[in-house]
Formats: C-alpha cells, structure tokens, sequence
C-alpha cells in the first residue's frame, strides 16, 4: 500500500476532484468511472458518491494507493 497525505486548505474536497488531483483520474469522466465501479473506499466503505465531500481525517482508498486528507 502506498499512503500519500493530501493537504487541503478549504473546509472540504469533493471525492472526484480528489482523484484528479493526486493523478489517480486524468479527467472528471474517469473520476466517474472509478466511483461508480466500486473501486473507491472512503473510511473503509464502498464510496459511490461523486460528490462526497472529504473533510481532514477522511482516508480514500483506491487499488493500491491510500490518501489520507490533511
């Protein structure tokens, strides 16, 4: 597993924008696709949710890659 930290400076980011941010999508339609396919765990649960907003302390997983938002 590789963890990475994700330093916000606002109240919170959404869950597809946090993919093209840390490079994991190339654009917000590949965002979609990984979300909707199930292979997105926010807190250890299966996240569909496009717009879930994560807040410091929520930790996203995605195949072999952890984020942990600062």
């Amino acid at each position: 597993m590789i963890e990475k930290n994700v330093t916000i400076t606002t109240e919170f980011i959404k869950l597809d924008q946090l993919l093209k941010l840390t490079g994991i999508a190339q654009t917000g339609g590949h965002a979609k696709e990984l979300i909707l396919q199930g292979t997105v765990v926010v807190n250890q649960k299966i996240c569909q949710q496009r717009g879930k907003k994560l807040r410091k302390g929520d930790t996203i997983t995605v195949d072999k890659y952890q984020f942990k938002i600062i």
